[in-house]
């Protein structure tokens, strides 16, 4: 019984220690190594040393283009001075996908200059649903890898009733499309 009890109030705490060093770090994470990273919204900083480390040339901006936004001015100047392309394709997480929005960002993948870092704001739902998309239909990978990136490893909560579901929705109809066995 006491076995069960002290698991019972570790569990929360070892999660909520992952999830704070995800939110200390970045939330940046290696999907295809020297192909594509995912993160939360980088610093000027993180882009430069992501940049020496791994070499990104693409960011695929998530948040939609945002003028005036201290993030956004910031990372748009440091991408300019690096060399790297910064495309914008504004999707929430509390809505689905429609197929043009999916088409946009498949195509935005197949074209990009690699490595390619994907972010959102907090780089769980957003950046999941576009890594799982890129496992899926570009690096042509498993089913049970691409929706591994919708994990709460990464920060989202794959629970029905939490308003960002809509990612795991888009993925789950996506999935006939992108050569999974219908569910």
């Amino acid at each position: 019984m006491w076995f069960w009890a002290g698991l019972a109030c570790a569990a929360p705490l070892v999660l909520g220690a992952h999830l704070g060093i995800a939110y200390l770090t970045g939330n940046f994470h290696e999907v295809i190594a020297g192909e594509l990273y995912r993160s939360a919204q980088p610093t000027a900083s993180q882009i430069a040393g992501w940049q020496d480390r791994y070499g990104i040339r693409t960011i695929v901006n998530l948040r939609g283009p945002n003028p005036g936004r201290g993030w956004y001015e910031a990372e748009l100047a440091e991408a300019k001075v690096r060399g790297i392309s910064v495309v914008d394709v504004g999707i929430s997480a509390k809505r689905e996908l429609d197929d043009n929005v999916v088409e946009h960002l498949l195509d935005t993948f197949a074209s990009a200059e690699r490595p390619i870092l994907i972010h959102c704001s907090s780089g769980a739902d957003r950046s999941g649903l576009a890594s799982a998309l890129y496992l899926a239909a570009i690096a042509k990978s498993t089913e049970a890898a691409a929706e591994a990136q919708l994990s709460l490893y990464y920060g989202h909560l794959p629970l029905w009733f939490v308003r960002a579901q809509a990612m795991d929705r888009t993925f789950e109809r996506l999935e006939p499309r992108l050569g999974y066995p219908d569910s």
